[in-house]
């Protein structure tokens, strides 16, 4: 996830168990671009001890595979193509989920990349732009190029995070597809991904904002697997984990107010399973000082009642990104 999931972010999550295979943020691909430095950080000082696959966004084919190549020079476990990204900024560009409306430009980049990816070569998409009856004609086009890993979204572009996941077609993915199938979207709790995990047979699961809001989730979902105990955070545990991930953050350079933008890129998330009403999240986004984030902290984390395996439904407003389905 761009900007937040990073380098420091990937360190934190190895100390509440981590997962088995990283992706990095996007390398943004055109035609002039250079790679980004802060994000190859993620590839070359990868702190996680587990493979690092490492992602690119672009339309521009002779940039993408150039960018490709400069990327196999580095101790990556693969080259991703995003085919997913939402946001509006990137898919009106023709980029990431844009690419999803021209399936023969999607042909033709898959094929100059699989020319020029010696490693492992994965895609990220969703089930479509605003259809989801183009997917078999996406599906068909991945499986012709022979890539090594799909990651299914299964939603529309169109859709973002507000509707419900049809893991219907995550499933017909796994049907269809020769290589491995990684289930994506609303993978919120040890129980959700052994549901999603029986609904579509896929190989793993990709799991990006659920553990933001519990970064004990990896750890969990092996407990589970294990029929082992399940670990349930207490409020203090979680006002821990943002402790750490404020000192994570912490940069001598960078204004307190700054700062406390940054951290509300993570409590957006966190926020969800704080308490039901929305309160938590509404205060903490108006808080501009380091005092005034903590103090809101320590009012409704500073407690040793279990915090909640699925994220509260909290009603947001249609403008917000996230809004809709939490996880």
């Amino acid at each position: 996830m761009q900007d937040v999931t990073d380098l420091p972010f990937w360190k934190l999550m190895t100390l509440f168990g981590g997962a088995d295979l990283y992706f990095t943020e996007y390398f943004r691909v055109y035609a002039d671009s250079l790679l980004d430095p802060h994000i190859l950080k993620s590839i070359t000082n990868n702190p996680t001890g587990q493979p690092a696959i490492a992602q690119m966004i672009g339309n521009h084919i002779p940039s993408l595979v150039r960018s490709a190549r400069e990327l196999q020079k580095h101790p990556v476990a693969g080259i991703d193509l995003n085919l997913g990204c939402p946001v509006p900024v990137v898919y009106r560009k023709n980029a990431g989920g844009g690419l999803l409306r021209d399936v023969a430009q999607i042909d033709s980049i898959l094929g100059a990349l699989r020319d020029a990816i010696y490693t492992k070569f994965t895609v990220k998409t969703r089930i479509g732009f605003d259809d989801p009856a183009v997917f078999e004609d996406l599906l068909a086009v991945y499986a012709s190029h022979s890539i090594d890993l799909l990651t299914v979204h299964g939603r529309t572009v169109e859709e973002k995070y507000r509707s419900t996941v049809h893991y219907d077609y995550i499933a017909r993915a796994v049907e269809v597809m020769p290589c491995p199938v990684l289930a994506n979207g609303n993978v919120v709790s040890a129980q959700k991904a052994q549901f999603v995990l029986q609904q579509t047979s896929a190989r793993g699961l990709m799991i990006g904002r659920g553990a933001i809001r519990n970064p004990w989730l990896f750890q969990q979902i092996r407990q589970q697997q294990r029929g082992e105990p399940i670990f349930i955070p207490r409020g203090r545990d979680v006002l821990t984990y943002v402790y750490a991930l404020y000192e994570m953050r912490a940069n001598p350079e960078v204004r307190e107010i700054s700062h406390i933008q940054q951290m509300k890129k993570y409590l957006n998330y966190i926020g969800l399973g704080v308490e039901p009403s929305g309160r938590f999240l509404h205060e903490i986004r108006r808080v501009n000082t380091k005092a005034d984030f903590f103090r809101l902290c320590h009012e409704f984390l500073d407690h040793s009642e279990p915090m909640p395996m699925e994220p509260f439904d909290i009603p947001l407003k249609s403008t917000d990104f996230m809004c809709g389905a939490h996880g």
